[in-house]
């Protein structure tokens, strides 16, 4: 993730030390990742208030950066700066406050600054400058330190990091047992669902100094996206072959990556075609997606167990009138490259503990079989062949046909080239001159007989009037 810096300082005096520095931590090779920078001069005209906007943007920066020197800037009516109210309003956010102090020898400081500078001593440690190449230097280096304290710097994959003010209430029973009993069907899982949940943790390397990891919070965390909101997935559906608005149809899903991924795929195909066949040669009812599930399912679990997940941006499942594209936030290994995945390669995971997790379930298999086995299946079922693209994302296209998994199902019902498939010969229908007072009729609509009224029933005549008599004196004998 990038933090966002917010540079404050009275802009006539250091104009040119807030331009270089923004250009540096922006082209820096480490502080251009992990941080963006805020200057209130590159905004564009606003109907609101420069104060409102400024303030505004403040409290959505996490590092307040103040160039303190010898001005205090323009006052307002109560005879205070707006680099004065930045800095109490950071110190009021309490967000992290790095000060750098321009010492110019014989030069008088105004009275109001040399009062704020006072203040900054008292409450956090500040650092002087004399040029703009020694604040360039003492900035980044106080930015590093930053990093190292949001331990931005890792050593090992993403997933295996602490993640920040997790703790093991934030991890769901009802998942980690979810999960035993399926790893226990899958892959005969060891650990029964009487195992605490750091025990389960330790097993499978997802626990680090008594805390859960990403990959324990996002595989069973209550609240995945509290701690990583781009690890959702949207789904959108398309009527056409591009992007337009208004979108048909669109669905954000949250929950742990097991979640995400079962939602994404009944998305999928729920939109797709979906054919059935009949019984005539199998008891069994032959049907077919139009895309195959298992390519479907292969292509969005690729793409969530395999993204980059420090970046901002989440996986994207696009279904247009011609293909699905799914795209995630992350490139190949660089053992890798797009030709290499038509054949035989090896598995390269970004997320070793992520991938365990869909391996112990038998999303995957974790061999580097994944890709392969897409084209071949796409193959069979009348398919183009599924194309790998790295762009600003890695993006797989699966190619639509409707009329694939109809011709399959038909195949497989075995009705193609049976007799119960012919219609039955009819020697007038096939004669070159049939009978003028018997028209031909459509094999598509065969000739039906009339509907004719049924016969009434015949009525029985009425008894006598003797046996009426005896009929009513039985009765009222019954009745007494």
């Amino acid at each position: 993730m990038k933090y966002r810096i917010f540079i404050s300082s009275v802009q006539k005096e250091f104009a040119e030390e807030r331009r270089k520095l923004a250009e540096h931590i922006e082209n820096d090779p480490v502080c251009g990742r992990f941080f963006d920078v805020f200057l209130f001069e590159r905004l564009p005209a606003k109907a609101r208030s420069a104060e409102q906007v400024y303030l505004d943007e403040l409290e959505k920066s996490d590092v307040y950066l103040g160039i303190f020197g010898n001005d205090y800037g323009w006052e307002d009516a109560n005879g205070i700066s707006p680099t004065q109210k930045e800095y109490n309003r950071a110190t009021e956010l309490n967000l992290p406050r790095l000060i750098f102090i321009h010492r110019t020898p014989g030069k008088e400081r105004n009275p109001k600054m040399a009062a704020l500078i006072k203040t900054a001593e008292a409450e956090i440690v500040r650092k002087s400058f004399t040029s703009i190449d020694d604040l360039l230097t003492k900035v980044s280096a106080s930015l590093a330190d930053f990093l190292d304290e949001k331990k931005a710097f890792r050593y090992g994959p993403f997933d295996a990091e602490i993640c920040p003010d997790a703790t093991l209430r934030d991890i769901s029973r009802q998942n980690v047992n979810a999960f035993i009993a399926r790893a226990k069907e899958a892959r005969n899982f060891p650990l029964k669902s009487s195992v605490s949940i750091e025990q389960f943790l330790t097993h499978l390397e997802m626990l680090k100094d008594g805390l859960p990891t990403y990959a324990a919070i996002l595989l069973f965390g209550k609240k995945p996206q509290r701690f990583l909101i781009s690890s959702e997935v949207k789904c959108a559906h398309f009527h056409g072959t591009r992007v337009e608005k208004p979108i048909p149809s669109m669905q954000v899903y949250e929950g742990t990556l097991f979640d995400v991924v079962d939602s994404a795929v009944d998305f999928v195909l729920s939109k797709i075609n979906f054919s059935v066949g009949t019984r005539h040669l199998n008891v069994r009812v032959p049907t077919a997606y139009e895309i195959p599930k298992e390519v479907v399912l292969e292509a969005i679990v690729n793409a969530v167990a395999h993204r980059d997940y420090t970046s901002h941006a989440s996986v994207q499942v696009m279904l247009f009138a011609d293909r699905l594209e799914v795209r995630n936030p992350g490139r190949l290994p660089k053992q890798l490259t797009i030709p290499d995945l038509s054949k035989p390669h090896g598995s390269y995971p970004p997320n070793e503990l992520i991938a365990r997790g869909f391996y112990l379930t038998k999303y995957i298999e974790h061999m580097g079989t994944g890709t392969e086995d897409m084209i071949e299946r796409c193959v069979k079922a009348g398919l183009q062949p599924p194309q790998f693209e790295q762009r600003d994302c890695f993006t797989i296209t699966i190619f639509r046909n409707p009329e694939a998994a109809f011709r399959k199902v038909i195949a497989e019902s075995g009705e193609a080239n049976t007799p119960r498939d012919k219609p039955p010969h009819n020697p007038e229908r096939h004669h070159p001159y049939p009978h003028p007072r018997r028209p031909r009729h459509s094999p598509i609509r065969p000739r039906t007989p009339p509907l004719t009224p049924p016969s009434p029933l015949p009525l029985e005549p009425p008894p006598p009037p003797a046996v009426l008599i005896f009929m009513l004196a039985m009765s009222k004998g019954e009745e007494r």
